[in-house]
């Protein structure tokens, strides 16, 4: 079925040259000048996308991309820009425009968003599908938060405007960010997650950008950035208050004009990228601070997504439990692993500082404690004991023959872990690896080896 495009422009060259281009795209083009009339045909034509100039005789293309987003909510609406006016598509990425064009318009740019757009619009129940059968992501709850986050999500996934994940460590930002990825019309290319507190100040123009053979020492060979891995894709930005302010300015201007230029290379490149971004740090205050471009917050927070915490979802926790505890059950082949209900509800009644993460660090450590595959209550080692266990664990090291050693946490972690596979390795030699006998000996069970040999990556 031919697919109908609205085009609304008052300039007569303009609205040729779109229906010259969409109808070499097999498109029909319905081209008027005005707000009155778009809102007309609209009305009595079955429109799968709409371009709208900006500037309208009588209004504006605000006013049009709102009224689509009231009266004909499936149906995606773009609108055409000056050149260089940022401040208004990102007015009209905020009013629900699914993207947006720049005059003088690039012909190439622009069939790329008609192409993306019409995956979003009918027959809406294939699109569907194939969306939900591409995606392999899936936030786990049911409580009113997770319902309002995930609604609020679908909808999102409808435009290409940049949005900003907020919430704290450990609530799950690239699960919401890939879902938002998956839901949308780039779900069937790439989406590259990047912790932009994890590079190095040095390269991380490098990374981003990429760079050519021989442009600085150490360059041995031609290397492709970030935004080119993520063509036609999405771009995650994690952790993004870590980023430099030298590195700020640059991303911005990437953001802005749609294009970079790698290292050594004289000419830009043209991306298609979505930008999503998050971070547990307040951006406002960052940006108070002088620590974050006030311009870049406004250019990665067109639309705020927040997640809740742990603490405010409480009645997910039990259908969380079953999905990690299924999960740490597939990678460390550990049976019918199961919890009993006084874990369950020593677990719901605690507030989670950590969130997800540190729900499934719990059920990581009660899954190597238990005994015949059931996690009870003293299996299940919260904060609060944690921190108990970490103090008697820094008293052991200090009463060591390495009693000088002077450890930091990761430190600590590290040279436990290398004590542990020492021990375990000794009692396997010992016992000629004879995985049994080797777990009697280090007063363990048998299961409970298994997983510290997959943990520890020893099998």
């Amino acid at each position: 079925m031919v697919k109908n495009i609205l085009i609304v422009d008052d300039e007569s060259d303009i609205r040729e040259l779109l229906e010259i281009t969409l109808s070499r795209m097999d498109l029909e083009p319905y081209a008027v000048a005005s707000l009155n009339e778009a809102k007309q045909i609209l009305a009595e034509q079955s429109i799968d996308l709409c371009l709208t100039d900006m500037k309208l005789p009588d209004g504006d293309g605000i006013e049009l991309v709102s009224h689509i987003q009231d009266q004909y909510p499936n149906i995606p609406a773009a609108v055409i820009t000056a050149y260089g006016s940022m401040e208004t598509a990102i007015k009209a990425l905020k009013a629900g425009a699914f993207d947006f064009v720049s005059k003088p318009i690039d012909l190439n740019i622009l069939r790329k968003l008609v192409s993306g757009a019409l995956k979003l619009s009918s027959p809406k129940n294939d699109v569907k599908t194939e969306i939900s059968s591409s995606a392999k992501t899936r936030l786990i709850g049911s409580s009113s938060e997770m319902n309002k986050l995930n609604k609020t999500i679908s909808k999102l996934a409808r435009s290409q405007a940049p949005v900003y994940i907020r919430g704290e460590s450990g609530v799950g930002k690239e699960l919401v960010a890939k879902e938002i990825h998956l839901q949308g019309p780039r779900h069937d290319q790439a989406f590259i997650p990047v912790n932009c507190g994890a590079i190095p100040t040095e390269l991380m123009e490098s990374e981003f950008f990429g760079h050519l053979k021989g442009s600085f020492t150490g360059a041995s060979n031609d290397k492709q950035g970030l935004f080119e891995a993520a063509q036609g894709g999405t771009l995650f930005l994690d952790e993004v208050a870590e980023l430099p302010l030298h590195m700020q300015v640059k991303l911005l201007r990437a953001i802005q004009e749609r294009a970079i230029k790698p290292i050594g290379k004289q000419e830009e490149i043209n991306v298609d990228v979505r930008i999503l971004s998050a971070t547990h740090k307040d951006l406002n205050q960052e940006v108070e601070q002088g620590n974050f471009r006030q311009d870049l917050f406004y250019r990665i927070n067109v639309i705020e997504l927040p997640v809740p915490p742990l603490r405010n979802r409480t009645e997910d926790i039990e259908q969380l439990t079953v999905h990690i505890l299924e999960k740490i059950k597939n990678s460390y082949e550990l049976g019918n692993l199961t919890i009993d209900n006084s874990a369950m509800e020593k677990l719901t009644s605690y507030s989670f500082p950590g969130n997800i993460r540190e729900l499934e660090n719990i059920l990581e450590r009660a899954a190597a404690l238990c005994d015949q595959d059931i996690i009870t209550i003293d299996d299940i080692q919260l904060t609060e004991e944690s921190s108990s266990l970490q103090g008697t664990s820094e008293l052991l090291v200090t009463n060591s023959e390495e009693s000088s050693i002077s450890l930091n946490k990761d430190q600590l972690e590290e040279y436990l872990e290398d004590k542990e596979k020492k021990a375990i390795t000794a009692a396997l030699e010992q016992t000629r690896w004879n995985k049994t006998a080797a777990a009697k000996l280090l007063g363990i069970s048998f299961r409970q080896l298994r997983y510290r040999l997959k943990k520890l990556d020893l099998e």
